[in-house]
């Protein structure tokens, strides 16, 4: 009863808000994504994602590295094909010395200790910039579900620890399981995109692989026949029960803040682990607006990386997880 009770108490101090603090950030919280090109002595700035870098594969050694002496203990990797090897089958995705898998062997290396994630969908090898195979005005799905069961594979024989379907196609959970338990790999996990919304929040990462997709006759320039509406909440639980029905260990939600509720709906109802991906446009927007002085970098970050995680998140990826773990330290 007032004033017996004053909440303000608690508040009072740095040191009692510390102690009474209910969501922590720590270095175990982030997937630290990477992006992965051709050439050597190659540190490339993405120009809609300042102070964000592609890296050919020597100097990537040196940032897992880096990475690691901060405490950061995971990486999700991406590359940029170059034009030459995409088609519509993305054949390039199989190659056994394709540039994933000379960037899986390199992280291996470089920090044998860190969890190495990688990205499987067909948008970075694909001419026409989609996650699925392209066939008389359709994407074909269980077609498609097979090139990404057999891309996975070829990830996890070069030494992945997690492959992470960023795709979005029906029963790709299923396959991709099927596929490396009938090759002997029990232990490779599964991050699953479970909930991942065609969002206009993805501009610079497409910008970041050149892996935009390009309008086709019967199918639109953007990905709403397979991405999630991004009006649908109950959908989103559907699709991860699912994805853990066909084998997910990990399941994610994408984008981060503008779903936050989705977040929460989906901790509440599963008992795997869930991740959220701050995504390329959400970076970019403080960026601009933290050059513009409007807002201040640091604070505002540490704010959104919070929210995702008293949200319900396990696991972030984000393009700020070296700038938070830098700032905690």
């Amino acid at each position: 009863m007032y004033p017996l009770r004053r909440n303000r108490r608690l508040r009072t101090t740095d040191t009692i808000r510390n102690l009474v603090r209910e969501t922590i950030i720590s270095p175990n919280d982030f997937l630290v994504p990477l992006f992965v090109v051709e050439g050597k002595g190659i540190k490339e700035e993405i120009p809609s994602m300042p102070n964000y870098f592609r890296y050919s594969l020597d100097l990537l050694a040196s940032e897992v590295r880096s990475l690691a002496n901060l405490g950061l203990k995971s990486v999700l990797l991406f590359v940029k094909v170059p034009d030459s090897l995409k088609d519509n089958k993305g054949t390039e995705a199989l190659n056994a010395d394709g540039l994933m898998q000379r960037a899986i062997k390199t992280v291996r290396d470089a920090v044998p200790d860190m969890l190495v994630m990688t990205d499987v969908a067909l948008d970075p090898y694909s001419e026409f910039g989609h996650d699925g195979i392209v066939s008389e005005g359709s994407i074909i799905n269980d077609d498609t579900n097979a090139v990404l069961a057999e891309m996975a594979l070829s990830h996890a024989k070069a030494g992945a620890d997690f492959v992470a379907p960023s795709d979005m196609m029906d029963g790709r959970i299923f396959e991709i399981r099927s596929l490396l338990e009938d090759e002997g790999y029990h232990d490779t996990g599964i991050m699953s995109y479970s909930a991942k919304y065609a969002s206009a929040f993805y501009g610079p990462f497409r910008d970041a692989l050149d892996s935009a997709p390009v309008a086709l006759k019967d199918i639109p320039k953007d990905k709403q026949t397979y991405q999630m509406d991004p009006a649908n909440r109950d959908e989103a639980v559907r699709e991860t029960l699912m994805d853990i029905q066909e084998g997910a260990d990990i399941v994610m939600v994408k984008p981060g803040l503008c779903y936050l509720d989705i977040v929460r709906d989906i901790r509440n109802a599963v008992d795997v682990p869930v991740a959220v991906y701050q995504v390329s446009g959400e970076y970019a927007m403080l960026k601009a607006a933290a050059e513009k002085g409007w807002l201040d970098h640091d604070a505002v970050m540490m704010e959104q990386i919070t929210a995702i995680k008293r949200a319900g998140a396990h696991l972030i990826a984000s393009y700020y997880a070296k700038d938070v773990v830098q700032l905690l330290s």
